[in-house]
């Protein structure tokens, strides 16, 4: 039998700020069944910023849909703007920026899926959010951004 396909709009998630940003996991191993690795959207207001972490197990995949970003990768800065995509490596320490004064989305992709989620994301510095640098906690939704 066949797994059935699944729609989750973005109004279906819920906000997680804990590491700057509103990132958004819409399809994941929690949400549906997904066993490759995870889908979802950042939004990041103009002056606000993703936290630089790394993911010891999963390559990233971006994709820009609006604003202004810049992206921090291994300390070196570049510009992200729409309609580019961006590959960062296992392993690569890497924080995002709204340099721009409107609101920005970008749709992240992770794959493969970290033997268990709470060793799927390293954040490396500390975020109002999210408190001193660590290995994140448990993420309810059994996923990482």
């Amino acid at each position: 039998m066949k797994d059935a396909a699944r729609i989750v709009h973005l109004n279906d998630t819920s906000p997680n700020c804990r590491r700057g940003g509103d990132l958004r996991a819409l399809l994941t191993p929690a949400s549906v069944g997904a066993t490759s690795g995870f889908m979802g959207v950042a939004i990041v207001q103009p002056g606000e910023r993703i936290g630089e972490h790394y993911h010891p197990y999963s390559e990233e995949f971006v994709y820009v849909l609006s604003g202004q970003l810049e992206v921090d990768l291994d300390g070196v800065s570049h510009p992200l703007r729409p309609e580019q995509g961006l590959l960062i490596p296992v392993d690569m320490r890497h924080r995002f920026r709204n340099v721009g004064n409107i609101e920005a989305r970008m749709v992240f992709h992770l794959g493969p899926l970290a033997p268990r989620p709470e060793l799927g994301h390293v954040d490396t510095e500390e975020t109002a959010e999210a408190g001193p640098a660590h290995a994140a906690p448990p993420d309810p939704a059994g996923a990482r951004a």
